[in-house]
């Protein structure tokens, strides 16, 4: 639950410091330090360390003032990035939240316009951090539990800010469970849940319809579980006003990954319940999307299974069918991201939406060629490559975009089947992979997420956990300019 949010347009006073017990004071660049609350303790401690003014733009100075007010003050330049801006934000808000508040002060100085943009960016920074992460910790931190700010008062009361915090969090309290706490049969009681939260309509196609229904590839990676309850899970939102086809979000939800018969590693196997990340983006997306009301049109489509290893899993050299009747080659049992997703793709497929976006971590090929800062992005058209950068630039969630030219479908050319699964070499798979998911979208225009920065160990962008819920924002974005 996110802490009660208040606003004050009055700018913050030496009395008021002194009332607060932890603060973010956020003010522009400048080369001189301006006369604000505090201003003569922070001189000091900035000439202590032989620090000039604008310093305070790439790292926050922490002070404690004399009636005990930790207080930090950042400098945000009035070019900043939506990501420069939260990554410093975040460095600040981490000096205040290591001692567990229960209560958080934000305080902006300067224009108008830079206040708006520098409270957007705080409050966001602080809801989405204060929210305790499901943990069975015997002795949990203390919980933030309220943010008031200073020196502005939003339009909508951050209501775009709140929505999106919500929908960051939610993703990232599913990522962060162990499988043995969300198992598929336990992820689809929670959407259930969340559905009824949310006033979405659920629709379920279980492991034995998918296979009456020809889902090979799907039920090649789920039937190595024996406790058979993987499914493709289809939640709708139908905004108010909405007009034409929906938007598809797909996401790819494999709640551990072994690597089945071609088996992983110790050191690669870690952390494998956070394989179904890229469905956890979606039920945000959408839940975010629910929060502000948009007036779209939205289905999620998630591929929930695990893949195990057991006399029962599919097996290299083996042959299976795909919904749309596509047949493949399986060559690696590791690569069971792209089998699940070209099912659930086809089922999106044939509902004809005008737009599909899936989201996955699919690739360690992607996460060699970004590292965990940036996601790698494909799209079917440049119109809709440029639809991502935007998105990219104005959310925070930095992408890169790919090309996927038709040439490397040779290395997917198999003598047994319409396709290989992937090759053994490993080379361009992000490539590969998305070569192969291709096939299942038809002529619906389309976008491939590969998230290679949905974990970034000490924190991304606004968010300090290492699960930072990357594709939310990300998502909105998008929505809203293709509603633009």
């Amino acid at each position: 639950m996110l802490p009660k949010l208040a606003e004050n347009k009055q700018e913050i006073t030496e009395k008021s410091l002194q009332s607060a017990t932890h603060v973010l004071l956020l003010l522009p660049v400048s080369k001189a330090l301006p006369e604000l609350p505090g201003s003569v303790e922070l001189k000091a401690v900035m000439k202590r360390r032989d620090l000039k003014p604008d310093a305070l733009a790439k790292s926050p100075v922490a002070v404690q003032l004399p009636g005990g007010t930790l207080a930090v003050y950042a400098m945000l330049k009035s070019d900043a990035s939506t990501f420069e801006a939260h990554e410093l934000v975040r460095k600040g808000l981490a000096l205040l939240l290591a001692e567990h508040p229960k209560a958080l002060t934000l305080a902006m100085f300067g224009d108008a316009e830079f206040k708006a943009r520098a409270a957007d960016a705080a409050v966001y920074a602080a809801l989405v951090n204060a929210v305790k992460l499901p943990s069975r910790k015997s002795k949990p931190d203390a919980a933030l539990k309220t943010v008031q700010v200073l020196g502005h008062e939003s339009a909508d009361g951050f209501a775009r800010v709140q929505a999106l915090a919500e929908g960051n969090s939610l993703t990232r309290s599913l990522t962060v469970q162990g499988p043995d706490e969300l198992t598929p049969g336990v992820y689809r009681k929670r959407i259930k849940a969340l559905a009824k939260q949310y006033g979405w309509t659920v629709e379920e196609y279980s492991f034995d319809k998918l296979k009456k229904m020809g889902a090979g590839a799907f039920c090649a990676v789920a039937q190595g579980s024996p406790a058979k309850d993987a499914a493709i899970v289809r939640i709708s939102y139908k905004g108010k006003a909405s007009k034409g086809k929906p938007v598809a979000f797909v996401g790819k939800g494999i709640c551990f990954d072994t690597g089945g018969h071609n088996l992983k590693p110790a050191k690669y196997m870690q952390g494998m319940h956070e394989d179904m990340n890229g469905s956890a983006v979606v039920l945000g997306i959408l839940a975010a999307a629910s929060k502000l009301k948009l007036p779209v049109a939205l289905d999620g489509w998630m591929a929930l299974a695990e893949n195990h290893i057991s006399p029962e899993a599919y097996r290299q050299n083996e042959v299976v069918k795909a919904l749309n009747g596509t047949t493949i080659e399986i060559v690696h049992t590791d690569a069971e991201g792209r089998m699940v997703l070209a099912d659930t793709l086809t089922l999106a497929a044939r509902a004809k939406p005008q737009l599909i976006a899936d989201f996955a971590t699919l690739t360690g090929a992607m996460h060699y060629a970004l590292g965990s800062r940036m996601s790698g992005v494909f799209a079917s058209s440049s119109v809709l490559a440029h639809q991502a950068s935007r998105a990219g630039i104005s959310s925070g969630e930095r992408i890169v975009v790919f090309p996927y030219p038709e040439d490397y479908d040779s290395q997917l050319d198999s003598t047994v089947a319409d396709v290989k699964q992937c090759s053994m070499e490993g080379e361009a798979d992000h490539i590969l992979a998305t070569r192969f998911l291709s096939r299942f979208v038809g002529d619906t225009p389309w976008l491939h997420m590969d998230l290679s920065a949905h974990s970034c160990k000490g924190g991304l962008g606004a968010v300090m956990s290492d699960a930072n819920g990357f594709g939310v924002a990300w998502g909105i974005a998008l929505l809203e300019s293709l509603k633009a």
